[in-house]
């Protein structure tokens, strides 16, 4: 099952260490060389969400995976990665370099909302192939990056923000890499195991006031950024029943649990697994274990 990696799981699996004042930040911001992560030095990258921001450089012929998606890097291309989109990338030569920034969404309190940028919109495209002048351009922006953070500078982490949005506003006035929905087999297992892991990342529950909130296909293929249609196939493809069938057994469970061992009244029950009615809940269990929620507690 796919996890999200923490900023500070990606210091200790990458690193080795972590930044004294990482734990006491409001924000965080960092920057790389991806050279220093190549060669003897590389280590496999889990396709997975993390808990920030990434944008890279890359420069070397690539595969990314992102979502249900894959682009072939021929040459160069920058990347934007968010939190929203599992994703990972597959080295295909042995001439690898470029640059990345690492951030939290908290780096930008106050300073803009990053989520609004096409290029970090679930359903777009955050894969850009550039030119050699632009490398030139876009390397300079890591250069200056690097440079400011290493400074004493006392405003260095505003200049730093707007090296950010530098990076953004030229992307946006680039034209998105071709990309291919990838059907295969290895493709619809992984969207088929984000799928369950995001489903059962809501359960158990275990408090009336919590709730299930992703109810519908259609909400998990947009927390998954891929076509509902695409996270049919998948799931049929692999699971061999529709993603409402699962959606419906895991409820079911966890309605079973709850019934039999909490105290809780029907309309607690029924609001907690994301039902508005208590008769919309009455109906669902009836119709897929043959009894109403008091008849299946009195058994």
């Amino acid at each position: 099952m796919s996890k999200v990696e923490s900023i500070e799981a990606f210091y200790q699996s990458k690193l080795n260490w972590m930044p004294e004042n990482l734990k006491k930040e409001i924000g965080h911001f960092n920057v790389f060389k991806l050279d220093d992560f190549m060669g003897c030095r590389a280590k496999p990258i889990p396709y997975s969400r993390k808990d920030y921001f990434k944008i890279s450089l890359i420069i070397g012929k690539n595969r990314v995976h992102y979502a249900d998606k894959v682009v072939d890097i021929e040459k160069q291309a920058l990347f934007f990665a968010n939190p929203q989109i599992p994703y990972n990338w597959e080295q295909l030569d042995e001439q690898q370099t470029g640059f990345f920034c690492v951030f939290t969404e908290a780096f930008f309190h106050q300073f803009g909302q990053l989520k609004d940028y096409p290029v970090f919109q679930p359903q777009g495209t955050p894969v850009f192939a550039i030119s050699d002048d632009q490398v030139e351009t876009i390397s300079a922006i890591y250069r200056s990056m690097t440079e400011e953070i290493e400074s004493d500078y006392a405003y260095k982490y505003d200049v730093l923000r707007n090296l950010v949005f530098d990076l953004i506003h030229k992307a946006m006035k680039m034209q998105p890499a071709n990309l291919s929905v990838n059907h295969h087999s290895n493709a619809s297992k992984r969207i088929s195991s984000l799928f369950l892991e995001l489903l059962e990342r809501q359960f158990p529950i275990e408090d009336a006031r919590q709730r299930f909130t992703y109810r519908s296909a259609s909400d998990f293929a947009g927390q998954l950024a891929v076509h509902v249609n695409h996270l049919n196939r998948a799931l049929k493809e692999t699971t061999q029943k529709t993603t409402s069938e699962i959606i419906s057994e895991r409820l079911t469970q966890e309605a079973k649990v709850l019934l039999k061992h909490t105290d809780w009244n029907i309309s607690e029950i029924a609001y907690s697994l994301g039902f508005e009615e208590p008769a919309h809940f009455n109906n669902f269990f009836k119709k897929n274990i043959q009894l109403t929620p008091s008849q299946y507690r009195a058994v």
